[in-house]
């Protein structure tokens, strides 16, 4: 398996785990998730759309705010974030 597979994998564990996770693992979670992308789409030379950088954003915002998240949310926003990591993956092995 890829580093990028392995951490898609994490997401979704953590996601299904949501309600035992800390706020300190959720945050670090979100923030590995940003740089994540981040990293993929400067391989991919996608140019950024709204609806990117809005998931960065909630992301962002979901990191600093992990406290008052709910189990909900948190796995919400780790489901989403293994969503555009493995999009953002696809693409790149696409790309010759």
């Amino acid at each position: 398996m890829s580093l990028t597979t392995d951490f898609i994998s994490e997401l979704i564990r953590a996601a299904n785990e949501s309600d035992q996770l800390t706020h300190y693992e959720i945050s670090r979670l979100f923030d590995r998730a940003i740089d994540t992308i981040r990293d993929m789409r400067e391989q991919t030379g996608a140019v950024e759309t709204h609806r990117a950088r809005d998931v960065l954003i909630d992301m962002r915002i979901s990191s600093e705010r992990a406290r008052d998240l709910s189990a909900e949310e948190v796995r919400d926003a780790l489901v989403d974030a293994a969503d555009v990591i493995r999009t953002l993956k696809i693409l790149l092995e696409r790309t010759p």
